[in-house]
């Protein structure tokens, strides 16, 4: 573990404001004990340096109950109790205290107050975890997983976080990075030493290395398409004319009155988002304004609204009214063709409806008793499934795929260019260079801006 960075004593609330039964407000720093010492008494009839004592006294790890008191009025604030836990076995390997009070808003926050006064830095948002990164205890993929797991709304979403969590994500990295610098070391005495000259079979023996690293690193990348979408959810937009139905397919979707439902065409005008579970993968379902040439103003915002959103979609249902005098046909066909009202129309519309429709695929509904729908789910469902592998592996994060793809590309420069009779001083460039990108991901060689703007991005009390 690296030597311990110190820094001032910290303290947040760690649990989210509102009422609530609990509420956690975390110490952190080489004050930590001193200062929860002065707000602590072991009971109401106990004095300030009888509680000390016997907080002092209280093994680490453990809990203990008592009263927080205010050290400038001597006012019991609440009944609470104190986890007291020495560091470095603790989450920022610092010294922590937690004081486990009521829920209330006005309780922590005078807790708090408290502890300000008393010399203690409100902590900035993700710093716990930036301590817990900079003391050695996690590297930044493992922290970066820590907030994939706070976000995290669905079973699925959970699993995908965990693997990062749990280190197995960066043991990977950390397994090519080292056959990285192996490889580069026999290449370097090769260079060091001439009578030693690498030969031909020990230069195909790291040649395949190389490959197989690149493709690790190419599955890893793949995988980005699925690890999105687990992250931040699939995205489903529900487009068409006015009054074809998008809304009560919304409804339907959702298991509730989302969206209002009327026979006025152009009910909805601005963008309806609702996200939802199925079978633990996360989905944000977007009901949008009818697609038509409008003279009223908002109508035609709320089109143009329409339009962005299809464009940023990941898959879109294009809902299809077989009553409909003067269809209109998506203008990509990169959609899902959707004819509701099957069951008031006739065979013969719904086939009439088909044809107009012919060279999208095509699936037939009932928005309003729900036939057909299991199969939009089955849709949405092979979405996720479509990058599923064997492997838990799932790159979730933009920042690892732009580095995981930057550090694929060198090695097969560095492969490209020996193949080319480029001298073995020019491959080894490109080897260090892959594995700098990968020490990026873990934390081993990033910088200071970069550390900063990923834990900017925490909650505060994380």
């Amino acid at each position: 573990m690296n030597t311990l960075i110190e820094g001032d004593t910290i303290a947040a609330i760690s649990t989210p404001m509102g009422s609530g039964g609990i509420g956690i407000i975390r110490v952190s720093g080489p004050e930590a004990f001193a200062t929860a010492k002065k707000l602590f008494r072991a009971s109401l009839h106990t004095n300030e340096v009888e509680s000390s004592l016997i907080f002092d006294a209280l093994p680490s790890h453990s809990l203990r109950h008592g009263y927080v008191v205010s050290h400038k009025t001597g006012e019991t604030l609440d009944e609470c109790l104190f986890g007291k836990m020495a560091a470095p076995r603790t989450y920022t390997c610092e010294d922590v205290v937690e004081i486990n009070c009521h829920g209330g808003t006005a309780v922590m926050k005078s807790i708090l107050q408290e502890l300000f006064s008393l010399g203690v830095r409100p902590a900035k948002p993700g710093e716990f975890t930036k301590r817990a990164f900079l003391n050695g205890r996690i590297d930044l993929a493992e922290a970066e997983g820590v907030m994939d797991t706070i976000n995290a709304e669905t079973e699925q979403s959970h699993k995908a976080a965990a693997v990062q969590l749990d280190g197995r994500f960066s043991k990977e990295l950390k397994d090519m990075r080292t056959k990285l610098t192996e490889a580069i070391g026999e290449i370097e005495v090769a260079l060091a030493y001439p009578e030693y000259e690498m030969d031909v079979p020990a230069f195909e023996h790291t040649k395949e290395s190389l490959t197989e690293i690149i493709e690790k690193l190419e599955a890893l990348s793949k995988s980005y398409g699925r690890g999105r979408l687990l992250r931040d959810g699939l995205k489903v937009v529900i487009a068409g004319k006015p009054n074809a139905g998008k809304s009560s397919l919304l409804n339907r979707l959702t298991g509730y009155e989302r969206a209002i439902v009327t026979d006025i065409p152009g009910t909805t005008r601005d963008i309806i988002e609702e996200f939802t579970e199925i079978d633990g993968y996360p989905v944000i379902f977007t009901d949008t304004a009818g697609l038509r040439e409008s003279e009223d103003k908002i109508e035609m915002i709320g089109v143009d609204k329409a339009k962005k959103k299809i464009a940023d979609a990941d898959l879109v249902f294009f809902v299809a009214d077989p009553f409909e005098k003067e269809p209109q046909q998506p203008e990509t066909k990169d959609c899902i063709v959707v004819i509701n009202k099957t069951d008031k129309a006739s065979p013969e519309k719904i086939s009439d409806c088909k044809k107009f429709f012919d060279g999208w695929e095509i699936l037939e509904i009932s928005a309003a008793n729900g036939n057909g729908v299991d199969a939009l789910i089955d849709k949405i469902k092979e979405k996720f499934d479509s990058g599923k592998s064997g492997n838990d592996m799932l790159l979730t994060n933009a920042r690892h795929k732009d580095l995981i793809d930057k550090s694929r590309e060198a090695l097969q420069r560095g492969i490209d260019a020996c193949e080319a009779g480029m001298p073995l001083d020019c491959i080894t460039y490109d080897m260090w260079e892959s594995a700098g990108f990968l020490g990026e991901i873990v934390g081993e060689s990033v910088t200071e801006e970069v550390i900063d703007s990923i834990f900017e991005r925490f909650c505060l009390g994380k």
